[in-house]
């Protein structure tokens, strides 16, 4: 059964299971640092008041959920992480990194399954996907089995031509190459070359828009080309969410498809590439029958619950980051079908006077990532994931206030501590203000010019309230 092994692939599972665990491992420290402000016993939107209505796939936390439970899973599983990415369980038996796999898995779909609007990313269902994907790469005892590379491929191509799909179906900008007119400037959250991306020519943004329709409508077929074809096609994809690393923050996102993308790269071309690459690992060249079963087994497993992510890449109607069953796996993806024009940002203000007159009583709340000062630069934190500074983000595009919004201004009004280490400034030094309110702003780079007169990174306008001012006594 030699097809059934890739020993030309050890590199690719080398990087595969550390990769993929140093994310799960980032995805448990972030769920550590936030999530009990969010979504704890005392936050944003409860754990366990959604437990009590609604059941929304299999979680540890339908047996009960604390927040020191939580605390529990998301030290174990960074543990496990660590592990991995250390390479301990590959040099055991192959059953060992499989263990190991599914329960960082298991784990973090308990977190997700709970984690609602603030878990409701494409890349946690990717995460999802992916770890329990690489679990059945085996240890350091077997070959890398053909068939969950193979997988890996497929993830790939779902992942890059659906994001090529959903945007050639959904806004015209994409179609007319004019998208990156926008775009550096209105993603959720620039990082510091977000403006001198910005400020490019506009025939260089063209370009970069052919580009990317090339890397995701033309290259993922090619992951499925003989070699050096496949690993050709890896390079040009790496090489693209490289772009997409250095000129904005999108959490992991793109550093799993780069860890995915590695599965299509071989030990020959990567040795040829980089003569330091070994190309005799020492690996073990048979694997045994009863490994080969279960293989086979979550190979047919995933190629069952392929079928509707497949037709949902040919429907008209394409769902962007779908998941079609409660374990998240085989799932649809995409981001960007459409690109916001003008950025809208929500200033959250608050007040210690008791009868505010002019807007010097009112001081501004700083988020760590989202815009909000205009002297300051964006700064990088991907891959690790801000959940509340994105959730700022879509606000304004949903029209209004949302229940969790309206929590996070009561907390404010309870300087909850929780909450305040969320943000980058608390004007009130840990004090309760009197008084909450929100208002909405228009934000644009400031032009060369702008930037040389004023050192501003942002210039903004207001143009609306957006929830009026509220204290602990009137908020009803």
């Amino acid at each position: 059964m030699d097809w059934l092994n890739a020993n030309d692939y050890e590199l690719a599972r080398q990087v595969l299971q550390r990769g993929v665990a140093a994310i799960y491992l980032i995805a448990f420290l972030s769920t550590a640092a936030q999530f009990r402000a969010l979504l704890g016993e005392h936050g944003l939107l409860p754990v366990t008041q959604l437990l009590k209505y609604h059941r929304r796939g299999p979680t540890l936390f339908r047996w009960r959920y604390s927040d020191r439970l939580l605390m529990a899973v998301t030290i174990v599983g960074a543990a496990l992480a660590v592990t991995v990415v250390a390479g301990l369980p590959q040099l055991g038996p192959p059953w060992l990194p499989l263990i190991v796999f599914l329960s960082m898995y298991g784990l973090y779909l308990s977190i997700v399954n709970v984690g609602q609007t603030f878990y409701s990313f494409g890349w946690e269902s990717l995460l999802l996907e992916a770890g329990f994907l690489v679990a059945f790469l085996g240890s350091d005892a077997v070959p890398p089995p053909t068939a969950i590379l193979i997988l890996t491929g497929w993830l790939v191509f779902r992942l890059e031509f659906g994001a090529g799909m959903i945007k050639m179906r959904g806004d015209r900008v994409w179609r007319d190459l004019t998208a990156l007119y926008y775009h550096h400037e209105t993603q959720p959250m620039p990082n510091p070359v977000s403006r001198f991306a910005h400020h490019l020519p506009k025939p260089v943004h063209k370009l970069e828009v052919l580009g990317n329709h090339f890397a995701q409508l033309v290259v993922p077929w090619l992951l499925f080309f003989p070699q050096p074809v496949r690993s050709g096609a890896a390079v040009i994809i790496i090489l693209t969410q490289l772009w997409l690393v250095i000129s904005g923050n999108f959490a992991w996102l793109n550093w799993l498809t780069i860890v995915l993308a590695f599965g299509a790269v071989s030990d020959s071309v990567a040795h040829a590439l980089v003569p330091a690459i070994p190309l005799d690992w020492g690996a073990a060249t048979s694997a045994p029958i009863w490994w080969i079963v279960i293989v086979l087994a979550a190979t047919a497993f995933m190629l069952v619950l392929s079928y509707w992510p497949a037709r949902n890449l040919v429907s008209r109607r394409q769902l962007m980051n779908a998941s079609f069953n409660g374990w998240h796996l085989v799932n649809a993806y995409g981001a960007f079908g459409s690109i916001t024009r003008p950025r809208y940002e929500v200033i959250v203000e608050g007040t210690d006077a008791a009868n505010p007159t002019d807007a010097a009583d009112w001081r501004e709340y700083q988020f760590k990532g989202k815009p909000g000062d205009v002297m300051r630069m964006p700064r990088q934190f991907a891959p690790y994931h801000l959940r509340l500074d994105w959730l700022m983000w879509f606000l304004p595009l949903r029209g209004g206030p949302e229940r969790w919004f309206v929590a996070f201004l009561v907390r404010l009004l309870e300087a909850d501590r929780r909450t305040l280490r969320l943000l980058r400034v608390d004007p009130f030094h840990g004090r309760p203000p009197h008084a909450v309110r929100a208002r909405l702003f228009v934000y644009h780079f400031t032009t060369r010019a702008q930037k040389r007169a004023t050192g501003a990174c942002w210039v903004r306008e207001p143009v609306d309230e957006f929830v009026p001012a509220l204290s602990l006594d009137g908020r009803r």
